[in-house]
């Protein structure tokens, strides 16, 4: 059966590029309307086009995530739109990479907690009444940085890390509701997030580490998380080598440390 029904609403955070731009048009060709939210109106506009080229409505909404005010404003400016919602999709979200022994700006920790973790927080409790009368869906973009520690990404680690545990408490305190909570984890994928990353002095700059695999296509993450979708899944992780990871954290967690070091490498020192 699936869960995915021509004529849902869903809203999309941080769906102006990268995963959540590719999982609105994967949505539209689903015939599923969507409220795209970002920064940048340009880019929503852009995502817009291209959702309706697929054959469904959508609508730009532009905002920052981590402003309080504005989820309840965005999630009523959907509902309005649509007359309801079925799906939220919390994907905004930076990065960063820094060891944290160099960072000299520790606002680094606030900014990204701010997006990352809080403002899925605000959009989730502005969405569930609206997702709650639908049964519908709310996904968590996280990471493998959510289940298992990386060097080079405590900031960024420590919000998604925030994420999975808020998101799995979520899911049990909803489990008589016919809401559907799925933790979405992905490894490295090649999106945009990959070239603003926030360096040790609070400034973006390019990725400067490396990764030992090649990043995951955008298209091929988001088709997983469709058929996650499709299915209802609670969790999505997508690599094998994530996969052993966190089953290996239960009886060999230094040899998981080492194979995340590697991963991006970074030696120690």
């Amino acid at each position: 059966m699936s869960h995915l029904v021509k004529g849902q609403r869903a809203l999309i955070t941080g769906a102006s590029s990268g995963i959540g731009e590719e999982l609105a048009v994967a949505l539209a060709a689903r015939g599923i309307r969507t409220a795209l939210v970002g920064r940048r109106r340009a880019e929503l506009d852009r995502v817009v086009a291209r959702c309706e080229a697929a054959g469904t409505p959508a609508i730009a909404i532009p905002g920052d995530v981590s402003e309080p005010s504005f989820a309840p404003e965005a999630v009523q400016a959907a509902v309005d739109a649509f007359g309801g919602l079925d799906i939220l999709v919390n994907n905004a979200g930076i990065s960063m990479w820094a060891r944290f022994d160099e960072i000299e700006d520790l606002s680094i920790f606030e900014r990204l907690m701010k997006v990352n973790f809080l403002g899925a927080v605000y959009f989730t409790h502005a969405a569930l009444p609206f997702v709650r009368a639908q049964r519908g869906q709310i996904v968590a973009v996280s990471s493998l940085t959510g289940i298992t520690g990386v060097p080079t990404r405590t900031a960024y680690a420590a919000s998604k890390h925030a994420m999975q545990g808020f998101f799995d408490s979520l899911r049990i305190e909803l489990r008589e509701t016919g809401i559907n909570v799925l933790v979405v984890s992905p490894g490295f994928v090649d999106t945009p997030i990959r070239d603003k990353v926030i360096g040790a002095d609070g400034k973006e700059q390019g990725y400067q580490g490396r990764t030992s695999e090649k990043p995951m296509s955008v298209e091929e993450c988001v088709a997983q998380i469709v058929s996650a979708l499709d299915r209802r899944e609670r969790e999505l992780v997508m690599t094998a080598r994530g996969k052993l990871g966190r089953a290996l954290r239960l009886v060999a967690p230094g040899l998981v440390d080492a194979i995340a070091a590697k991963a991006v490498g970074d030696p120690g020192r």
